[in-house]
């Protein structure tokens, strides 16, 4: 007995849909395949990785562009990320000290 037929991946689509963000569970599934059987596979591993990072990679090069070509929105973010700016809010509390309550103990 030989066992079961290997099951036949699509490199190639798994590097479009690993460089666009699809976690292994969604490649899984439109490959019709268990995220086990994948995760076994060594080619499929190394190509997993290199284009998530590859779609990481240009995602922040198309912000950076429009950061650079003067989106304030994406300019203010990246200084959150970057810098460690933040929106600071002031908040002030107008708390007063309550008197102190003493008792009498002198009543018969």
């Amino acid at each position: 007995m030989a066992g079961r037929p290997k099951k036949i991946i699509d490199y190639e689509l798994v590097k479009s849909l690993a460089e666009i963000q699809c976690t292994q569970a969604e490649i899984a599934a439109v490959l019709k395949l268990s995220v086990d059987t994948l995760s076994r596979d060594e080619t499929f591993c190394g190509i997993y990785k290199t284009a998530m990072n590859n779609g990481r990679m240009c995602l922040r090069r198309l912000q950076w562009k429009r950061a650079m070509e003067g989106c304030d929105t994406m300019l203010i973010w990246l200084g959150k990320q970057y810098l460690g700016q933040m929106d600071k809010q002031q908040i002030e509390a107008n708390v007063t000290k309550p008197s102190p309550v003493i008792a009498d103990d002198s009543k018969p």
